[in-house]
């Protein structure tokens, strides 16, 4: 009897063990079901370059429904977004947004920075070692090696066992490079001058895919060298100044800066394809590559999460040239919002509306132009490079004898041969701190740092917290200098950008689509928020030198 009440009693058990089993299996495979569900199938980072915050509200009311006002509508708006580092250039601008650091880290110091172990200026994408693909042209030798941490579409790769894919679109090579990473299937920028064609490196692959041969055949640049005029009658362009001014560039061979541009006639003069880089309609090609990509590359065509990033760069172009206050920027703004909304159509269509993650940000602002705030009595002006170098050579001469204790002068720091001064038996900090104070007396300097100081003293607030953030010990300067708020070493027309003042950190941060909440906050974000942020909504580690934080209020 005892062996029968036992024997039903392991039975029950075995019966109670496999039930049990069978519970946390079919939990288990709900939960991953669930995880599942909730990552998109594509997720498309999108860098308007030199895009300032306030062009979302100075332009509202031309802009239509289904581009930036859809995304602010259905999304969310981070309106306090800001850079936390300088300097603001493009190339870092990209490598933050997508690794989650800041160049302390990442190494992305400048677009074009001095290399101390080799002595010579290198390019941000550069990489001689790899072949041109798609061109004969050395605008082809690029790759992300110089970039020395993961993106987050490099985990998202990790992650999916290298199932998910990650393609970077944009008229400039950094601006497709850096945000695609190391591990990226394909990066892809436009080679104008007389080809008009999208290019690619072998860092990537040996031949263009069949369907990028088709795109360049296709004459999709052809057909946008046509007439540039204003969207709409320009008299309704009160948003920007007058079209007629001293402060804007416009192209050689038309005499005035105004509407309307041939830019067929015009494109001769001006490097052929070229120009259509500095024209809203450059924007147009990216965008007519972006959704090309998506259809040849079936992103977003399967449960396993790639990543798309598409810079938009002819804005920089548009800005450098006729400025931050121009019609055209205001035209050039407004297309982009037709594009944005033919685009998210398009990824309705294609990937499916709430199957994709969206988020928009900018890689820099930029200051309106000097000379136009000097004529309305705000503070600006320009950098007397020429003075000032007599002013210090003179200086390096009386004190040390020599100016050759000066290796290079670049991106507003000072590279000393220290070598040199090793020779000379001066003591470095020293050197250091004597330049800094004879730089602070020149005009137009407003604070002066130097190396020593950036790597032995921490800060917490202010410009000093972001030349921090910018400063890298093997590639930065020993000398950094800050230039007075709105002076620029630029020409008298046209914006530029690069400093840590508002005009230059304030950008958009909007996120949109699956996983997102629709909200808005004043809190301030920073630039290196947004890849942790999307390595939260992936499940997916974070870029491996990751320094900002996910924003939890974001994600649904």
């Amino acid at each position: 009897m005892k062996n029968a009440i036992a024997f039903i009693a392991f039975l029950l058990l075995f019966s109670s063990c496999g039930a049990q089993d069978a519970a946390i299996d079919t939990s288990t495979e709900t939960l991953n079901t669930i995880e599942s569900n909730t990552r998109p199938k594509l997720v498309v980072g999108i860098v308007v370059d030199q895009m300032r915050y306030d062009y979302l509200t100075r332009f509202e009311s031309k802009f239509g429904d289904g581009g930036f006002k859809r995304m602010i509508s259905e999304g969310f708006n981070c309106k306090n977004n800001h850079f936390n580092y300088v300097p603001t250039y493009t190339g870092p601008g990209h490598a933050s947004v997508y690794t989650g650091t800041t160049p302390k880290y990442h190494g992305i110091v400048g677009n074009n920075f001095y290399d101390k172990e080799i002595k010579e200026m290198v390019y941000c994408a550069q990489d001689d070692n790899v072949k041109p693909i798609g061109t004969e042209d050395k605008a082809g030798l690029m790759s992300p090696r110089r970039m020395q941490t993961t993106t987050f579409g490099d985990e998202n790769r990790l992650f999916t066992q290298m199932r998910g894919k990650s393609i970077g679109v944009s008229l400039k090579d950094r601006g497709a490079i850096l945000p695609a990473g190391h591990t990226a299937n394909a990066a892809y920028w436009f080679h104008g001058r007389d080809e008009g064609s999208w290019i690619s490196s072998s860092f990537y692959m040996n031949q263009l895919p069949q369907w990028v041969s088709d795109f360049n055949t296709s004459e999709s640049a052809e057909s946008y060298l046509k007439v540039w005029n204003t969207l709409y009658d320009i008299s309704t362009y009160i948003e920007s100044g007058t079209d007629e001014n001293n402060f804007e560039g416009g192209f050689k061979g038309k005499e005035k800066a105004t509407f309307p541009y041939d830019l067929k006639a015009l494109s001769k003069d001006n490097r052929g394809f070229d120009i259509l880089k500095a024209t809203p309609y450059g924007n147009s090609l990216t965008t007519d590559f972006a959704m090309a990509a998506i259809k040849g590359e079936n992103l977003g065509a399967d449960d396993i999460t790639d990543v798309l990033a598409v810079s938009f760069s002819a804005t920089d172009y548009v800005g450098h040239n006729f400025g931050v206050n121009s019609k055209e920027i205001e035209d050039t703004y407004i297309r982009l919002d037709r594009d944005l909304e033919r685009f998210f159509n398009y990824l309705d269509a294609t990937v499916g509306k709430g199957e994709y993650t969206v988020f928009l940000t900018a890689d820099h602002g930029a200051v309106d132009v000097p000379a136009y705030l000097q004529s309305v009595n705000v503070p600006a002006g320009y950098v007397d490079n020429k003075e000032r170098k007599q002013k210090f050579n003179a200086f390096l001469n009386s004190t040390y004898g020599t100016k050759d204790i000066v290796e290079n002068i670049s991106n507003n720091q000072i590279f000393l041969d220290r070598a040199k001064v090793k020779s000379l038996g001066l003591n470095l900090i020293d050197v250091q701190n004597a330049i800094a104070m004879e730089q602070l007396t020149y005009p137009n300097v407003s604070k002066v740092y130097t190396a020593t100081t950036m790597s032995t003293s921490g800060f917490s607030n202010g410009v000093e917290e972001l030349l921090q953030n910018g400063f890298n010990q093997k590639r930065s300067g020993d000398v950094i200098l800050v230039n007075d708020t709105a002076f620029i070493s630029y020409g008298r027309t046209g914006s530029t950008h690069g400093s840590a003042l508002n005009y230059d950190t304030h950008v958009p941060l909007l996120f949109f689509g699956k996983g997102i909440k629709h909200g808005e906050t004043l809190d301030k974000t920073v630039i290196p928020d947004i890849a942790p942020t999307m390595s939260a909504l992936l499940g997916i580690s974070f870029p491996n030198g990751a320094t900002g934080q996910p924003l939890g209020f974001v994600i649904d």
